[in-house]
């Protein structure tokens, strides 16, 4: 079995140590480089295409954010999960809407950061209980410019879709079939030109979505 190879990329070299012996420990992970801030990230990332890049936010320098912004533009298969002291919904909805497909507390448990890289290598968004449920500003059912506008039972899909809810339990939410919210889930992301959970967890970010619902 192949190893998901994983970039480190955090100006403290303290916790770069710590990083390091955590996912040494685990056997389908592998560190292929290290780095302390975000121009060295984005081209070493380039160089080596790891699977995974975690990516501390603030850095000096170019930060995570906008590191992350430039690896996914030149390296669209690298995934990147963001290391964040950073509880906020406006961090949140930056990193994420950067293309970011994880977003994980250094406050968390291990276990939070080794399932996030696995979602992120497998193509699937992960979010820290912690901040995935904290209430930010909803505005309203206004469709991105130029796309149809969601109805209000697809923008109630979309949303919990972003928050990581599976199909059976949205249906269960809303007291809807899971048919229901198949087919609601189709019909948006056709609208937005969706092709992927990423892009619907990109876009409830960029519209402040990400909350409790």
């Amino acid at each position: 079995m192949s190893k998901l190879r994983v970039l480190l990329a955090d100006d403290h070299p303290v916790v770069r140590n710590g990083l390091r012996e955590l996912l040494r420990a685990e056997p389908d992970m592998d560190i292929v480089g290290e780095v302390p801030n975000g121009e060295a990230a984005v081209r070493r990332s380039h160089e080596l295409r790891p699977d995974v890049v975690v990516m501390d936010v603030s850095m000096p320098g170019m930060g995570g954010t906008e590191a992350t912004a430039q690896i996914r533009k030149l390296c669209p298969e690298v995934h990147i999960v963001a290391l964040t002291a950073h509880e906020d919904g406006g961090y949140l909805q930056r990193v994420v809407a950067s293309g970011a497909s994880g977003y994980v507390l250094k406050r968390s448990a291990a276990a939070g950061l080794i399932r996030a890289i696995r979602e992120a290598a497998a193509g699937r968004q992960y979010l820290d209980p912690a901040v995935a449920g904290q209430p930010v500003a909803d505005p309203g059912p206004v469709p991105s410019k130029g796309h149809e506008p969601l109805s209000e039972r697809e923008r109630q899909v979309l949303k919990e879709v972003a928050l990581g809810y599976s199909n059976k339990q949205i249906a269960a939410r809303n007291g809807v079939s899971v048919k229901t919210v198949e087919a609601s889930k189709s019909r948006f992301m056709e609208k937005l030109g969706m092709k992927s959970r990423v892009d619907i967890v990109r876009y409830a970010a960029e519209h402040g979505w990400l909350s409790g619902v």
